[in-house]
């Protein structure tokens, strides 16, 4: 029987309804949170700002340009008791995408928590947790992958003797399929994850306990506008991880293997272009993760529809929580049973990508796992996307308003602020000054007692998040704690997945090749372009995707990946003799950033270098940077790779610039 009726009193509860969020300061983060839950939100969902993220303090000279960007600044305990001002969080369900320094941002909530008098074993949420993605494909890694491995199952650990309805990992796919992974691929490197995860967690427990804690694992996972493809992907993980769960790991009650996840859908395939059909994609992609019953989103959070532009205003969350609620109180969707239950066209698809999966995770584990794996998983995703992007560029992938039906009206949604919204360059001086208020205050040899307690459980291998804990109390600061990890486990550079060597992939690039060519001898040597990516941004896929069709027309590429200051780009550009410099930015700090290598550039006499700069960047900033001196900008509406390529030959070409 397909689909049968419920009775009323069997329909189904909605999903959590959450909007991703968090910007500017904590007093501004907390009142968007308490917006949203009047509006009817019944989750929260944090975004943390890219210095949180990757364990420095507000006034880090890496954090320069960051603060409270993509994200809310959380650089002590003073900082999530307002952050969480007037919600009672016993009664909230919290998720905080939060991964290198998810053990400490934790450690903050539960000291606020205590602080409001919860009960800490009431407490319900996640963290995000998985740090292989962040190696793969997010980039807000800090410290090598065994001992981040040994982090993730002290979250966990403790979690379920203390937090027992936390779930203390979300093993996280959406980034994979941002960095271009095939559906084959995110199931196959978010299960190896998992797998990675609970073979660390297995030694920790007692055997009869180690199904529970299988139990609270959970994913994020995300949806593409290939609908039926991604509906059937969720089918298929429900599958493989029972399977897993069963046969490798011997859980026999089925409420233990049961796949729990949330989602955010596909930003990746968001337009600047029309940004308004965006709406429509956002819509097409939710139902992937909500028609099948047996493959639903326990919670769901969307995008905004101008997300490629910039930071949503709270009227575009609204709009996005709005189709969620549409959808779950408007419809009869949860009346009914599973949809595609007995389809043979749905259960063909799901047998197929069961296959492809389990093909490349026996792959994985013959090279030892997950975290042995991971350059490799790197280029794969690297390989994968310059494919999706070619087939775009071929027209072989449609894309409504970039590659077809591209003339349109103006959007009116688009208003005088340019239809996002901007934080205030004034937030990150302001919340310095108060990271500096703090410490003041605080009491400095209570700090000095924690943070030694800190040190001695990491260095002796012991858990990390009882001493975590009171280092919150006492006031330790974000990159006070995250130093002490550095200093016990090491820092750690992930691998680029784009490689120097000369490249044979030639095909419709011949007259791009004999372009470079021809430069080259005018220049008496290879063309030297030289791919940067400045600050904290650890989104690097247009980066390597700019840096590998560069290789492939027969440039010198020079790519060293993420998260590299002003001045060390610069050196590198003095050293490799870069006759073009290209910076990739989409956290919003292009301004300082960029302003920071060009006043370098000139103090070391490259001032007649160009300097090329893509990102999401407003008009209005792009304006900016022309007059700073940036020789070219790019967008995500400038998808043609060719094109770009065909910009910097003759930004170098000697003859142009005598013309000049």
């Amino acid at each position: 029987m397909r689909g049968p009726v419920m009775t009323q009193t069997q329909k189904d509860r909605p999903w959590l309804i959450r909007t991703y969020a968090g910007h500017s300061t904590a007093k501004a983060s907390n009142a968007l949170y308490r917006g949203n839950l009047a509006k009817g939100q019944t989750g929260l969902s944090v975004a943390f700002d890219l210095p949180t993220q990757t364990g420095y303090d507000s006034d880090h000279t890496l954090a320069r340009g960051e603060v409270g960007k993509v994200g809310v600044p959380i650089s002590h305990l003073g900082d999530m008791r307002v952050l969480f001002d007037q919600i009672p969080l016993e009664q909230m369900n919290t998720s905080m995408t939060i991964n290198a320094t998810a053990p400490w941002l934790l450690a903050l909530y539960i000291a606020v928590a205590e602080e409001q008098g919860a009960d800490v074993s009431k407490l319900q949420g996640t963290v995000q947790n998985d740090l292989i993605k962040e190696y793969l494909s997010r980039g807000t890694y800090v410290c090598p992958p065994k001992p981040s491995l040994k982090m993730i199952a002290d979250v966990a650990e403790y979690c379920y003797t203390n937090v027992p309805k936390w779930n203390p990992m979300n093993v996280c796919s959406y980034h994979l399929q941002e960095a271009g992974a095939t559906p084959e691929q995110e199931l196959s490197y978010a299960l190896a994850t998992a797998i990675a995860v609970l073979d660390e967690l297995r030694p920790r427990v007692p055997a009869e306990d180690f199904p529970a804690l299988c139990g609270r694992i959970s994913f994020f996972v995300n949806a593409g506008i290939r609908f039926v493809t991604e509906m059937c992907k969720m089918r298929a993980f429900v599958d493989l991880w029972d399977e897993i769960l069963q046969q490798r790991y011997g859980v026999e009650d089925p409420k233990f293997r049961r796949f729990r996840y949330g989602v955010q859908v596909n930003s990746l395939g968001l337009t600047e272009q029309q940004p308004e059909n965006n709406v429509y994609r956002i819509l097409i992609e939710m139902l992937a993760v909500t028609l099948s019953k047996r493959a639903r989103a326990r919670a769901v959070q969307l995008p905004a529809w101008n997300e490629a532009l910039g930071l949503p205003r709270p009227w575009d969350q609204q709009w996005s929580m709005r189709m969620q609620q549409i959808l779950a109180y408007e419809t009869d969707l949860l009346e009914y049973g599973d949809l595609f239950d007995g389809n043979p066209a749905v259960d063909a698809k799901v047998e197929e990508l069961k296959e492809g999966a389990r093909a490349e995770l026996a792959n994985l584990d013959s090279m030892g796992g997950a975290v042995a794996s991971i350059e490799y998983m790197k280029s794969r995703l690297v390989d994968s996307n310059a494919e999706r992007l070619n087939r775009i560029e071929r027209n072989e992938t449609i894309v409504v308003g970039v590659n077809k039906w591209t003339e349109g009206e103006p959007s009116p949604l688009e208003t005088e602020d340019g239809g996002i919204m901007v934080v205030d360059p004034a937030v990150e001086q302001e919340q310095i000054n108060r990271l500096n208020e703090w410490r003041t205050e605080r009491d400095g040899a209570a700090v000095a007692a924690a943070l030694a307690a800190l040190r001695e459980a990491a260095q002796s291998g012991a858990n990390v998040m009882e001493p975590s804990i009171v280092a919150a109390k006492a006031g330790v600061t974000t990159g006070e704690w995250a130093e002490e990890m550095r200093k016990a486990y090491g820092t750690y550079r992930g691998p680029t997945g784009v490689s120097g060597s000369v490249s044979n992939k030639t095909e419709g690039l011949e007259d791009l090749r004999s372009a470079v060519d021809a430069v080259s001898d005018k220049l008496g040597r290879r063309l030297k372009f030289l791919v940067g990516k400045p600050g904290l941004d650890g989104h690097s896929n247009g980066a390597e995707q700019i840096a590998f069709r560069a290789r492939d027309c027969g440039m010198d590429i020079s790519y060293d990946g993420i998260r590299l200051t002003p001045e060390e780009i610069v050196a590198a550009a003095i050293e490799d003799k870069a006759h073009v410099i290209g910076l990739s930015i989409l956290s919003g700090s292009h301004i300082p950033l960029v302003q920071d290598v060009l006043n370098r550039l000139r103090e070391a006499g490259l001032k007649h270098v160009p300097v090329v700069v893509g990102g999401i960047i407003p008009d209005d900033d792009a304006e900016k940077l022309k007059a700073m001196g940036v020789a070219k900008i790019y967008t995500p509406k400038n998808f043609e790779l060719n094109a770009i390529m065909g910009d910097i030959v003759s930004l170098v070409d000697p003859q142009n610039l005598a013309a000049e």
